[in-house]
């Protein structure tokens, strides 16, 4: 009871001490953001990625029969050929022309005879026109259609041997054709509607894919960084050994004094995180909904006790002013940079990277950009919670081991 008592008059004491301050605070608090938006401006236009217009390629149907307009027509409405590449259904001369103008990478021709020689069991080829200008381009579409061909000529095989017993059971050919055409169609699904002429696998980057928005919750996870460390500083006061011996004999220990602290600490830095955020999700939009204010809720609180946790364990251990600033400084930015906030994670060594999960920054912001920028609707605070226990368990142990010592 004593101990609240007593931490309760502290945190008094820190809040009038802000309160006189209330001038000069706001303006120390706003540096950060300014410094910190003109750095994310120059990071966001370095990471953002340039326009990139697709390939485009023709495609001319000189046999002009049934199968190959619906190879045409299927080719030219899937997507299975990636973002990248763009077909186009055209005639023979709009093909040259388009390549004579620079105006496409290059045409696929359905050659005449394209039919009958599939049904016949004659080689069936696709021929390909590609740019001169463009060859990177043009040997990349002949990579995909020597797929479509030798998904074509396994599917000949078996129209053939449909064909043989079909003309074995005297069929009429208007049926037979029908049958081989539902046996074309069935593995014209097979290659291009079922299969992917390109097998795409994403792996997601959110500081390239969307810079802007990866860079702003980094921004605002540094700046509270910051306001944590300057407000835990201001309140901090030097004081005589006098006064300490006179504090003693009230029963007033040192972690009273820093509790309190950081208490006031992460009260007035919660305000500032919570209008800064709801101006930034206005601005962004971002698809954060519900219980997932409370997550973020969560995870910055326990990340601010722990950074502070850590300001104090340095205050604790060192007494010169200078040093201990300069030392919550460097373990400060160290902190920041092995978040994946300043440079992303992925672009360490992975060395490093094996050993991030290990550090409460890095779990942080991990999580912050789950939640906020990919709409994960749960989090993990089970590491979170066990630092945060070995942090206050060591800052204990240390304040009153240095008090027995100093008695």
């Amino acid at each position: 009871m004593n101990f609240l008592r007593q931490m309760f008059l502290f945190t008094k004491n820190n809040f009038i001490q802000l309160r006189r301050k209330w001038i000069s605070l706001p303006l120390l608090l706003l540096l950060p953001i300014i410094t910190i938006g003109l750095i994310v401006t120059i990071i966001v236009a370095f990471f953002s990625p340039p326009d990139s217009k697709p390939i485009k390629v023709g495609i001319v149907d000189l046999d002009k029969s049934e199968e190959t307009q619906l190879v045409v027509e299927m080719i030219d409405e899937t997507s299975q050929l990636g973002d990248y590449i763009k077909l186009a259904n055209m005639s023979e001369n709009e093909a040259i022309n388009g390549i004579n103008k620079n105006r496409i990478s290059s045409y696929i021709e359905l050659p005449k005879n394209f039919t009958k020689n599939l049904y016949n069991g004659t080689p069936v080829t696709i021929p390909i026109k590609g740019n001169p200008n463009q060859v990177t381009e043009s040997h990349l579409i002949k990579e995909l259609i020597d797929s479509v061909a030798r998904h074509i000529r396994t599917s000949q095989a078996n129209i053939l041997t449909i064909n043989h017993f079909a003309k074995a059971l005297a069929i009429d050919d208007e049926t037979r054709h029908d049958m081989l055409f539902e046996q074309f169609k069935n593995f014209l699904f097979y290659t291009i509607g079922k299969d992917k002429l390109i097998d795409q696998k994403e792996l997601k980057n959110q500081a390239t894919s969307s810079p802007t928005d990866y860079f702003s919750i980094a921004s605002w996870f540094i700046t509270i960084s910051i306001w944590i460390f300057i407000i835990y500083t201001f309140l901090h006061r030097e004081e005589t050994q006098r006064i300490k011996t006179r504090m003693k004999l009230y029963g007033v220990i040192e972690l009273h004094q820093i509790f309190a602290r950081m208490l006031v600490t992460l009260l007035v830095t919660a305000l500032f995180a919570i209008i800064s955020f709801a101006i930034l999700n206005y601005s962004l939009s971002f698809q954060v909904w519900g219980a997932n204010y409370l997550r973020i809720s969560i995870i910055m609180g326990l990340y601010s006790i722990l950074l502070l946790i850590t300001f104090a364990v340095i205050e604790t251990l060192i007494a010169a002013m200078k040093l201990r600033l300069f030392l919550q400084l460097t373990i400060l930015g160290i902190i920041l940079m092995l978040s994946g906030s300043f440079i992303p994670s992925l672009y360490y060594p992975l060395q490093i990277q094996s050993f991030m999960p290990y550090i409460f920054s890095s779990v942080t912001f991990h999580w912050l950009q789950e939640i906020v920028l990919n709409g994960r609707y749960y989090a993990d605070y089970l590491p979170l919670l066990l630092m945060n226990g070995a942090g206050l368990l060591i800052l204990m142990g240390l304040s009153l081991g240095k008090e027995r010592v100093q008695q």
